[in-house]
């Protein structure tokens, strides 16, 4: 069995390899553009937009790699990887497993949220992640957020990670698709967030092999899930009306963000970086 420093150093590897590959889809769909004859804002006649790049550190231990992409199907895509370590706040290590001792903490993670420019096409958010304090941990799942129904592609993108649950465990995709539902609920507003999808946390089976594995297969397929959906769906018409539709339907995911994230929350109490944070952020945004 491999030792902890050995289990550190294979995540963060795949959570840096899992960046370059979603970075690469990415930047092969924004490639692929929208047809010639398309009418969206003169979107098929502006270039493609490419992945900029930006490294942090954090001063209390690690940091940070941040790829940001604004191109003419992406509006905004933000695709990060982190690892920071250090000690917790003393009001904050009673909300960790395995803090309440001495509040030591070790985390990495990918981070992936993507605002497209169609209204047609859904909104995505995914993240994974290993926490090591006295105890470790992996979490983190997927979810869509239409802002025109997208019935098709919701379906899809479930059946895709049920695909992936129920290759590890048969319980795990109806126990995590129910604490996605949960947690991606503006309690203000009593409303879902999106579609849905899954998450998990805390995950620790006694099998670290498996549920690293796990973990891997999660981000694979949300990326060729959500490939396909972009795919499927950025050459769709739309109007003026649905742009301002999608705008104030994204004032919610700011809503959820800044109120509710546990990501968001983490990265705030351990000193993160700010910019990083709140990536998620859509670039345009209105409440009516």
């Amino acid at each position: 069995m491999d030792s902890l420093d050995e289990k550190k150093e294979l995540a963060v590897r795949w959570f840096q390899e899992l960046q370059n590959q979603i970075c690469d889809e990415c930047t092969a769909i924004e490639d692929e553009g929208v047809p010639e004859d398309s009418e969206q804002d003169g979107l098929s006649a502006l270039p493609a937009g490419s992945f900029q790049e930006k490294n942090w550190n954090r001063e209390g231990g690690g940091g940070g790699r941040m790829r940001v992409m604004n191109g003419r199907i992406f509006e905004k895509v933000g695709v990060n990887t982190s690892v920071v370590h250090g000690e917790f706040s003393e009001e904050f290590r009673a909300s960790i497993p395995g803090a309440s001792e001495n509040g030591k903490f070790w985390a990495a993670g990918i981070s992936v949220v993507v605002h497209p420019q169609n209204p047609f096409v859904p909104a995505a958010h995914m993240n994974t992640r290993y926490i090591v304090t006295s105890k470790s941990w992996f979490g983190g799942g997927g979810d869509l957020t239409p802002i025109r129904p997208a019935v098709r592609e919701s379906k899809k993108f479930h059946a895709d990670l049920k695909q992936v649950c129920d290759k590890y465990n048969k319980e795990y995709y109806s126990k995590y698709k129910k604490w996605c539902d949960e947690y991606f609920y503006l309690k203000h507003r009593d409303e879902p967030r999106g579609a849905g999808g899954i998450f998990f946390d805390s995950l620790n089976s006694g099998d670290w092999d498996t549920d690293f594995e796990f973990t891997k297969d999660v981000g694979r397929t949300f990326k060729d899930s959500y490939a396909n959906i972009v795919r499927a769906t950025k050459d769709s018409s739309w109007s003026g009306a649905d742009r301002e539709f999608q705008e104030i339907r994204r004032g919610r995911y700011v809503e959820f963000n800044l109120l509710y994230d546990r990501g968001t929350l983490f990265g705030l109490k351990t000193g993160g970086n700010i910019e990083a944070i709140l990536m998620s952020l859509p670039p345009r945004v209105r409440w009516p």
